[in-house]
């Protein structure tokens, strides 16, 4: 028996975040992808994804 050769393609994302933002984490959650970013400005978010549309679907933010 050999394993199966699984490929998966997903569609290209923009995270639609500014120059200079960086990732912190990356992890699953409820069937979307959540991501911790910090903005050039100090300001941190965390952004939901839908991996099959390759789109922002949701951002939470502390007050501005």
């Amino acid at each position: 028996m050999s394993a199966a050769n699984v490929q998966v393609t997903l569609p290209p994302a923009s995270l639609g975040q500014p120059a200079g933002t960086r990732m912190l984490s990356v992890a699953a959650a409820e069937g979307r992808i959540a991501v911790l970013v910090a903005r050039p400005d100090g300001t941190e978010r965390l952004l939901l994804l839908d991996a099959g549309r390759g789109r922002v679907v949701g951002e939470l933010r502390a007050a501005e």
